[in-house]
């Protein structure tokens, strides 16, 4: 016996949308799996820098917490880092004048992380704008001056903040490789996230409350980057040996 099918026109070409957009779907996921697009940029506007070309940046936010950022601190100067970058939050910097002071002492530079911790990319631009300045100005009166970096609070962000530091003379800096200590999923996980590191990543850690176990994990990944060659940089000499072969190339 033989079949005859009749497909119907506006029949065949829903199901050829509906299958474009599914394998569109899987591929945009398979993307953000394995490929990492970290920041938004504009083709001619202002651009977030996320990786340079040698050595590491250990970059550590700071959005809230009484307990977890000393001790990291503390470990960091232990174990003889000269090298950091720490991204605070207006509102713990307010609170925590002393822990502030040693960072600052330790020549650690320090890049805004906003004021309160909100998702940038849900605030009106005069609320991004009002609670990045008020942070500033709690900066100013710690003594912080000359500040050139910014990372959202959340990591989440669009063209407007990128606009809005800008203007505000500062360098958004976003990060290649998450060390996800902030889902505390024990410090040899946390270390196997770091081990994937190569030239020029910015490496994102926590001394937040939240991260419960990145003081710990600190001297294994300290090792585990030294054991690879990987020599840690400031964020400050990064970006600026990038300009610079940018210049070149230009």
């Amino acid at each position: 016996m033989g079949f005859i099918y009749v497909l119907n026109g506006k029949r065949l070409k829903n199901s050829m949308f509906i299958i474009l957009t599914a394998l569109f779907t899987a591929w945009f996921l398979f993307v953000q799996n394995f490929v990492h697009i970290p920041v938004f940029s504009t083709d001619k506007g202002p651009k977030a820098f996320y990786r340079g070309d040698d050595g590491v940046v250990l970059s550590f936010n700071i959005g809230w917490g009484d307990e977890k950022a000393a001790p990291i601190i503390e470990t960091l100067e232990k174990l003889e880092v000269k090298s950091a970058v720490f991204f605070l939050s207006g509102s713990w910097a307010e609170r925590h004048p002393d822990l502030v002071d040693k960072i600052k002492k330790r020549g650690y530079e320090i890049g805004v992380l906003g004021y309160e911790y909100k998702d940038y990319s849900e605030l009106e631009d005069e609320q991004i704008r009002r609670d990045l300045n008020k942070a500033l100005e709690v900066f100013k009166k710690l003594g912080i001056k000359d500040v050139e970096y910014a990372r959202a609070p959340t990591g989440h962000f669009d063209e407007r903040f990128l606009k809005i530091a800008e203007r505000n003379s500062l360098h958004v800096i976003h990060w290649s490789l998450d060390s996800k200590d902030w889902t505390n999923p024990g410090k040899e996980m946390i270390v196997e996230n770091v081990a994937s590191a190569k030239k020029g990543d910015i490496i994102l850690l926590h001394a937040s409350d939240s991260a419960k176990q990145t003081a710990v994990a600190l001297p294994l990944i300290l090792k585990t980057l030294k054991d690879k060659g990987l020599e840690m940089v400031p964020l400050s000499k990064m970006v600026s040996d990038a300009s610079s072969k940018t210049s070149e190339i230009n």
